[in-house]
């Protein structure tokens, strides 16, 4: 029976959800009652990772040191872990996790631009950090071109190798063949980040794990960016149907989600037709930025999301939506003024 690793990103996808305004105070909360959970390992902080608290991103409501120095202290079994996006994330946010009590650093690049984690990985291994490559799901890059960049990031150093669907845009087959491509090369194991903006989350988290994926992310509630991530009772629920193991109490996670993080959530994780758009390849981060750029130049929020994918934008170019919105506003002027 194969044990599957969980990840919970409640504390740091979910951060996109809040506009990343989670207090300190509810973040050291629940960290506290997700670790009772089981979960093996718990991610936290700004949503675009340690030195994501910026004017492009959003403001975070406390700095990457205080949310580290609020959690610590109330997690007993989980391992922690930050997320850093190299060219934001620095060696000197690497040596605050480390002296945070940090164990895993996981660093997420655009899958064609692997390399710029070499220095990244490298340091985070001097520093006694255990590094992840995370690399997002480009659904233009073939299975043979995901392998390519996976086995480089496995010849930098990385201990675990992760397939991000960042825009809730891949099909289960998409995932399984991939996964299990890169099962049968890659000699470190395999995980899987699955957003749900067309409620194929958990089909394609399980999709992963039947192609070989032995660590996973999941959220209570799926509470994360966009429609949200995996949510983790559903799937726990899932895997224990197909005879996987976890270390994850269903009856407790759902408890969890209902006591404690339902109260926080300004709103429910509901498919909207806007977030269904996500699914032409677009970053659920985008999600917020198109709907207050739609708002302000009066354009419907979806049309700016299917031009975001077809231009193929990518995380970290959300301010993008801005420029998109005008221009459709442009064109509506233009059409009512012939």
């Amino acid at each position: 029976m194969k044990r599957i690793n969980i990840l919970d990103s409640t504390l740091r996808d979910g951060s996109h959800a809040m506009s990343h305004k989670y207090t300190t105070e509810q973040m050291a909360m629940l960290a506290e009652q997700i670790d009772s959970t089981g979960v093996d390992f718990i991610e936290f902080g700004h949503g675009n990772g340690v030195g994501g608290s910026s004017i492009q991103y959003g403001f975070g409501a406390a700095t990457d040191e205080e949310y580290m120095k609020a959690v610590r202290p109330k997690v007993k079994n989980a391992k922690l872990a930050i997320i850093t996006l190299p060219g934001i994330g620095t060696r000197y946010d690497l040596k605050m996790a480390k002296e945070n009590g940090i164990t895993v650093a996981r660093f997420a690049t655009q899958m064609s631009e692997c390399d710029i984690a070499r220095q990244h990985i490298g340091m985070a291994k001097e520093m006694g950090l255990i590094p992840w490559a995370v690399l997002p799901l480009a659904k233009f890059l073939s299975v043979e071109e995901t392998l390519r960049y996976a086995q480089i990031s496995e010849k930098f150093g990385a201990e675990v190798i992760y397939l991000l669907d960042g825009g809730g845009s891949a099909l289960p087959e998409e995932v399984y063949e991939r996964i299990f491509t890169l099962q049968k090369h890659i000699d470190v194991p395999l995980g899987f980040h699955a957003h749900n903006n067309m409620q194929l989350a958990v089909a394609n988290t399980l999709a992963a794990i039947d192609a070989g994926a032995t660590y996973v992310d999941t959220c209570i509630k799926g509470f994360g960016a966009g429609a949200g991530n995996c949510p983790v009772e559903p799937l726990l629920l899932a895997l224990d149907r197909k005879g996987y193991r976890t270390n994850v109490d269903m009856y407790k996670a759902m408890d969890v989600g209902d006591e404690y993080l339902k109260p926080l959530m300004p709103r429910p994780m509901e498919l909207t037709s806007d977030q269904i758009m996500l699914g032409y390849g677009v970053y659920s981060s985008f999600i917020l930025f198109a709907r207050r750029a739609a708002a302000k130049f009066g354009v419907d929020t979806r049309d700016i999301i299917k031009e975001i994918g077809l231009r193929g934008c990518t995380e970290g170019q959300e301010q993008i939506c801005i420029q998109v919105a005008y221009e459709l506003a442009q064109k509506k002027k233009a059409a009512q003024n012939p």
